[in-house]
C-alpha cells in the first residue's frame, strides 16, 4: 500500500466504520462487530505507518486549496504519529469495553453511540495528521461537535445542560481566541504550515509573541487549563466510556497536542526559549495542576474526582510545552501516551463498579475490592502510573518533566510537579485501600456482587497490563516524543 494510500485509509476507515454501524442499527451483533472491525483495522493499520514512519518513510497528501496558501492538506511527523498510534490502539480497548457496558446497562440509542464514537475516532485522525493549523482546526472543530452526542446521551436535564457547556466553552474558545490566534499568524507570517523550528522567528516582535502563545493557550480549549476547565468535569454526565474517550483516546489529548503542536511547529523552541515568550503563562498551567488537585481530593463522586485529577494530568503536559527545553518536550509528548493508558484504566474501572455494583461515590466502595479484585487491582495499578512509581509508565513522562523544568532552571516548578505527585497519592491511592482493607458499611453485604461483565474486565487487563509494559519498553514512545523535540 502506498503512502499516500495508506494516509487516506486511515483517515476515511472510521467514517466507512460509521456508515455500517447505522446500517446494522436493527441486529446488535453486526453493528458490534463492524464496530470492533474497524478499529482493529485502524488499529493495525497505524502500527504498519508507524513502523513505516520510523523507518523514514514519509506520508503526504494535499486535498484541496481552498485560499491561496491555506491547504486542507495531511503530513505526518513525529508528535502526530505518536498521537495516532494512541488513539488507533485505545479505540480497540475502548471498543470492547463499550460493548460490554452499553449492553449491561441497557443503554439507549447504542447505534448512535458506536457511530458518534467513530465519527470521533476519525477527527481525532485528521487532529494528528493536519500538515497545517487550517486542517487541525477544521477537525479540531469536527471532534467537538461529534462528541457533543455521545456527552449528552443519556438525553436527562443534567445531560443536556453538561452538553451545553461543553458545547459552549470548546466553541466559545476556538472561535474567540484559537481561531484568532491562526488568523494572526497568517496575516505575520504568511503561512499557517506546521515547520521544523517554527514559522514565526523574525515575524512578530517578541514583546508581542507572548500575547499570540497566550490566544493559543486558551483558545485550545481542550487542554482544559483554568479557567477555561469546567466543560470536562460537566461532561462526566455521559456514559463511562464517553469519559475514557473523552480522558484518554480523543479529546482532551487532541487538546494538549495541539498546543505542543503549535509551540514546536509555530512558535519553535528556540524562538520561545530566547525571548522568554511563555514566561508568566507557564504559571497557569502549574496553578492549575495544584488547584484541580485539591479539588479532585474534595470529590467523593468517583468520575468528579477522576475528572478533575485529568484536568491536573493535562497541565503537566502543558507546562512541559512550555518549558519549551528538549527533556520538556519530550516528557509532555510521552505524558501524552503513559496519561492515556492510565486514566483510562481508572475510568474503565469507575464504569465496572458502577455497572456490577450500582456504587458512584469514593464513601460507598469500603470492602468492595473482595467481590471484585481484578477491577480494584487495575484501579491499583493505573494510580501508581498516575502517580508516577515504577515499574509503571507514568514514572517516564514524569522523569523527563522533571528534567526538563531542571534544565530550564525552574525548580519551583519542578517542586510543584513533586508537590503534584503527593497530591495524586492522597486522592488516588486511598480508593483501592478502602476496597480492599476497609470493612463494608454497616448492613452492607457483597455476595451477590460480582465483577462486571468480561468485555469490560478484558479492556482493564489489557490497559492495566499495558502501565507495566511501557515501563519496561517506552522505546517507541520515547522515540517519537525525542524526533519531535529534536526537530522542534
Amino acid at each position: 500500500m502506498s503512502a499516500e494510500t495508506l494516509l487516506l485509509t486511515i483517515l476515511l476507515l472510521p467514517l466507512v466504520g460509521a456508515v455500517g454501524i447505522i446500517a446494522a442499527r436493527h441486529n446488535p451483533n453486526i453493528r458490534e462487530g463492524v464496530t470492533l472491525v474497524t478499529a482493529s483495522l485502524i488499529a493495525i493499520l497505524v502500527l504498519i505507518m508507524a513502523c513505516r514512519f520510523l523507518d523514514g518513510e514519509a506520508f503526504a497528501f494535499t486535498v484541496m486549496e481552498p485560499l491561496p496558501g491555506v491547504a486542507i492538506a495531511f503530513e505526518i511527523e513525529a508528535l502526530g504519529m505518536l498521537f495516532a498510534l494512541i488513539a488507533g490502539l485505545l479505540w480497540v480497548v475502548t471498543s470492547i469495553y463499550s460493548i460490554g457496558y452499553m449492553r449491561s446497562n441497557n443503554e439507549q440509542n447504542q447505534t448512535r453511540f458506536f457511530a458518534a464514537f467513530a465519527v470521533s475516532i476519525a477527527a481525532t485522525m485528521g487532529i494528528a495528521f493536519a500538515s497545517n493549523l487550517f486542517t487541525l482546526f477544521l477537525f479540531y472543530e469536527l471532534l467537538t461537535l461529534a462528541t457533543y452526542p455521545l456527552v449528552a446521551h443519556a438525553g436527562t436535564p443534567e445531560a443536556k445542560r453538561g452538553g451545553r457547556v461543553y458545547l459552549g466553552i470548546l466553541l466559545g474558545t476556538s472561535i474567540g481566541f484559537f481561531l484568532l490566534g491562526i488568523m494572526v499568524t497568517w496575516v505575520l507570517t504568511g503561512s499557517v504550515d506546521f515547520q521544523e523550528g517554527g514559522i514565526l522567528a523574525g515575524h512578530i516582535d517578541p514583546a508581542w509573541a507572548g500575547l499570540l502563545y497566550a490566544f493559543f493557550l486558551f483558545g485550545i480549549g481542550k487542554a482544559a487549563l483554568m479557567p477555561f476547565h469546567r466543560w470536562l468535569p460537566a461532561a462526566m454526565v455521559a456514559p463511562t466510556p464517553v469519559s475514557a474517550l473523552l480522558h484518554a483516546v480523543a479529546v482532551v489529548k487532541a487538546g494538549v497536542f495541539t498546543l505542543l503542536k503549535v509551540t514546536i511547529y509555530i512558535f519553535g523552541s528556540d524562538f520561545i526559549l530566547s525571548n522568554d515568550v511563555t514566561g508568566g503563562l507557564i504559571w497557569v498551567a502549574a496553578a492549575t495542576i495544584l488547584i484541580a488537585s485539591l479539588i479532585a481530593m474534595t470529590k467523593d463522586n468517583l468520575k468528579a474526582r477522576l475528572a478533575y485529577s485529568t484536568v491536573s494530568q493535562l497541565s503537566y503536559i502543558a507546562l512541559g510545552a512550555m518549558l519549551a527545553s528538549k527533556a520538556g518536550l519530550i516528557g509532555a509528548s510521552m505524558h501524552i501516551a503513559m496519561h492515556a493508558f492510565a486514566k483510562i484504566t481508572l475510568f474503565f474501572a469507575a464504569g465496572a463498579i458502577y455497572v456490577a455494583a450500582h456504587k458512584k461515590l469514593v464513601s460507598e466502595l469500603n470492602g468492595l475490592g473482595r467481590a471484585m479484585p481484578i477491577t480494584f487491582a487495575a484501579f491499583f495499578i493505573g494510580t501508581l502510573s498516575i502517580i508516577g512509581l515504577p515499574p509503571f509508565g507514568g514514572m517516564w513522562s514524569k522523569w523527563y518533566l522533571g528534567l526538563g523544568a531542571v534544565e530550564a532552571a525552574q525548580l519551583s516548578l519542578l517542586a510543584v510537579l513533586m508537590i503534584s505527585s503527593l497530591l495524586n497519592i492522597i486522592y488516588l491511592l486511598p480508593i483501592p485501600i478502602r476496597a480492599f482493607f476497609s470493612k463494608p458499611d454497616s448492613g452492607e453485604h457483597y455476595t451477590q456482587i460480582a465483577e462486571a461483565p468480561k468485555p469490560m474486565l478484558l479492556a482493564m487487563i489489557i490497559t492495566s497490563t499495558a502501565c507495566v509494559v511501557l515501563f519496561f519498553y517506552p522505546d517507541t514512545f520515547y522515540q517519537l516524543a525525542s524526533l519531535a523535540a529534536g526537530g522542534s
